[in-house]
């Protein structure tokens, strides 16, 4: 039997076939194997009827923080979300992303649905419950459905128009960690000041393009789009964002934005550089989670210069990655 599970802020799928365990990863990094982290157990999810068995974690390397955990619901296939430790501050991400998942269903909008609009506090993490769907074993989605799908997401966020921070304090974030050496001890000082000083002049460019500014996903890439029966859906929504469309497209990859009207180009490569800046200052957090975040970090920053020096060479490929 296959799930769909969530660990952190991925989606994973993960094959648990006669008690052997699996992942193949919906993110745009490979992800190691998936095992078992002990015997089978069951733990009462609340009051919702429901029960988890067959708690697992990655194995591959010991963690600073509490393992966030992957688990299956019972009796009905489900995803769950468990959010990691982070006390009762967590609750909020949490009841957001489900408020907005709600509204955008309600309006049409092609996202992930919920099993259940409840948001679980469970000791010190929090539990969201998600409609499962029967991994479609296809090829990329093609551009033009990638394209479709994100445009009628942002038709639909147009019509919900939730109040968020708008993306220039999602870069303010990277900004903040570049600057900070204890949190990043082995940035060397060039790759420092090239990630800052790109991360200004491209927060500046975009944000003063003049562009019309809405709702947006904030991290639309190809990673939290699942390809499904139904067509294209979008997951997690806690790093939504107020900018210009062209913010969430430089998450998508570089053909989709050629099917997508109206936008600008100059703006549109000015985002993908920024977006590349930030992805690329989240690697070299001296706590960052991320699958084989170091050598992503020193193979986009190579990329960054090569963009800074010339951004046009920049829409022949596309980087991924997620806030910590």
């Amino acid at each position: 039997m296959t799930v769909l599970v969530r660990k952190d802020s991925r989606w994973c799928r993960l094959a648990d076939v006669d008690g052997r365990h699996a992942a193949k990863c919906g993110c745009p990094a490979p992800r190691p194997e998936l095992r078992c982290s002990g015997a089978d157990r069951r733990d009462s999810a609340g009051d919702t009827g429901r029960h988890v068995e067959r708690v697992l974690a990655r194995p591959d390397r010991p963690r600073r923080r509490r393992p966030a955990q992957l688990q299956r619901a019972h009796p009905a296939p489900a995803a769950l979300r468990r959010a990691r430790p982070g006390g009762p501050g967590r609750r909020a991400p949490a009841q957001f992303e489900v408020e907005v998942a709600r509204r955008l269903a309600e309006v049409g909008s092609p996202v992930a649905a919920l099993e259940s609009p409840e948001v679980l506090a469970r000791d010190d993490h929090v539990v969201t419950f998600w409609t499962y769907y029967e991994p479609v074993p296809t090829p990329p989605i093609p551009d033009r459905d990638y394209a479709g799908a994100l445009e009628r997401l942002h038709a639909g966020m147009r019509v919900i128009d939730l109040a968020t921070p708008r993306f220039t304090d999602r870069v303010s974030a990277a900004q903040t960690l570049v600057a900070d050496h204890t949190r990043t001890p082995q940035l060397a000082d060039a790759d420092r000041l090239l990630l800052a000083s790109t991360l200004s002049r491209m927060r500046e460019a975009v944000s003063g393009s003049g562009r019309p500014e809405q709702l947006l996903h904030g991290e639309p890439h190809p990673g939290n789009l699942l390809s499904t029966r139904t067509g294209p859906l979008f997951i997690d929504f806690e790093t939504c964002c107020r900018g210009p469309i062209e913010f969430d497209l430089a998450h998508a990859p570089p053909g989709v934005g050629d099917h997508y009207p109206d936008v600008d180009p100059q703006v549109l490569r000015d985002s993908r550089v920024l977006v590349l800046a930030m992805v690329t200052a989240w690697r070299w957090d001296r706590d960052d989670q991320f699958p084989d975040g170091r050598r992503l970090g020193i193979e986009w920053l190579s990329r960054l210069r090569e963009a800074v020096a010339d951004p046009d060479v920049f829409d022949e490929s596309a980087t991924t990655g997620r806030a910590p």
